[in-house]
């Protein structure tokens, strides 16, 4: 019965959000309101502006690595239990995948800045 009243209330509530946002006006857009604004003087270049695709990738293979030893911190705590041979045996292979995954990147010269 609590999950039944918990997902009617999300549904309701969902509801009324999207019914509420969808009536609300729409503020007017105009170009000047659109244009980009550098201290009231019109912009001199582009606003976009042109990055090195080596440090995207290097940012992101960072990210993928740092979220994937995230999933080791945990380890210690999980040693505690009975079972720890499928702990350990869990942790080698994350510990290989991520082996893998550098040797990969290493040999395919994505750590390198320069071509």
């Amino acid at each position: 019965m609590n999950m039944l009243l918990i997902m009617l209330t999300n549904i309701v509530l969902s509801s009324l959000l999207i019914s509420v946002a969808f009536w609300l006006p729409q503020p007017n857009s105009y170009v000047l309101k659109a244009s980009p604004y550098e201290c009231g003087f019109d912009p001199m270049s582009s606003a976009c502006l042109p990055f090195s695709m080596k440090f995207f990738l290097v940012g992101i293979t960072f990210l993928l690595f740092d979220l994937e030893i995230a999933l080791l911190l945990p380890i210690p705590w999980a040693m505690q239990y009975t079972d720890t041979h499928l702990t350990m045996a869990a942790s080698f292979i994350l510990v290989s995948i991520l082996t893998l995954g550098l040797a990969y990147e290493w040999l395919n010269k994505g750590l390198e800045w320069t071509e």
